[in-house]
């Protein structure tokens, strides 16, 4: 249903932590300008973990508005509580979100039989299409490929976001569910690897700030034009590793301040970036051309 170039985008903030809201319009803009597939909001890269349900719901249902129909939208509404998925997931669809996207519960460390039943409860719950998203060097949960096969049989679990950076799983993924889940990359420097496994594109933090080639590699990987995407792929590759020397999306903020195009705001636990690392990720802009 949703295929290409991805952007996870950032929520962009003022100074003291409030929702910057003609910094995030901007960003819309940009993203329709510049070829963007599908709009992820309030995810990780998001900061939907220090965004309150009010801010949540506000960030999806502004975002559908300004987008006006000319891309998907797709709403983070994972949590470790099923109810709260639920409830976040409910308001996405009352706000015009085309899909959502709900990563594994953190923290609590559930089972597989309780993955399974949290993911299906929150389907039936809610008619809108499901994206799976797994990342467990995030959450301390990794559901497994069994689990996520299971799941492919729920009609409106349409895709799963794969961020383990496991070409092996992924391959073992798309052979299993592919005929009925798009699988897509959360991990930018293998985003391409998968693709050319049969992965449908990528939810993506480069895309932030190089989201024209971002979604011109994508464009073609699913034509099979993969000399040309790794061209690309290979340009931005200093970005797809240096957006990463802290803890995302610490590092893509900072990136998005120097282009102009969002204040410096983050909320705690997150910090700005480290100066020590300032140099590191202002050259990997330049290596791929955005500066």
């Amino acid at each position: 249903m949703f295929h290409g170039s991805m952007v996870a985008l950032v929520t962009p903030m003022q100074a003291d932590g409030s929702v910057d809201e003609a910094s995030l319009e901007k960003l819309v803009e940009f993203h329709v300008q510049n070829g963007t597939d599908a709009l992820v909001v309030t995810g990780t890269t998001g900061e939907a973990s220090t965004l309150d349900e009010e801010e949540h719901c506000r960030v999806i249902r502004q975002v559908v508005d300004w987008v006006a129909g000319r891309l998907p939208v797709i709403a983070g509404t994972g949590a470790n509580s099923t109810r709260e998925a639920i409830e976040l997931t409910r308001c996405a669809m009352k706000g015009g979100a085309d899909a959502c996207l709900l990563v594994t519960p953190y923290y609590i460390k559930p089972t597989q039989e309780g993955l399974y039943r949290h993911f299906r409860a929150v389907a039936e719950a809610v008619p809108i299409p499901q994206i799976l998203y797994n990342v467990p060097g995030r959450t301390a949960c990794d559901m497994h490929n069994d689990t996520v096969e299971r799941l492919a049989s729920v009609s409106n679990i349409v895709g799963i976001k794969d961020a383990t950076g496991d070409m092996t799983r992924g391959k073992d993924l798309i052979e299993r569910c592919g005929d009925r889940l798009d699988v897509y990359s959360g991990d930018d420097a293998t985003t391409l690897g998968l693709m050319r496994l049969g992965g449908k594109g990528g939810i993506s933090v480069t895309a932030n700030v190089a989201p024209g080639a971002m979604h011109e590699m994508c464009r073609l990987a699913l034509a099979g034009e993969f000399e040309q995407a790794e061209a690309i792929n290979q340009r931005l590759m200093p970005l797809h590793q240096k957006l990463f020397v802290e803890a995302n999306p610490i590092p893509v903020k900072w990136a998005l301040n120097q282009m102009g195009l969002i204040p410096n705001g983050i909320r705690l636990p997150l910090t700005e970036l480290s100066p020590a690392h300032h140099d590191v990720v202002r050259e990997a802009l330049h290596q791929s051309g955005v500066l």
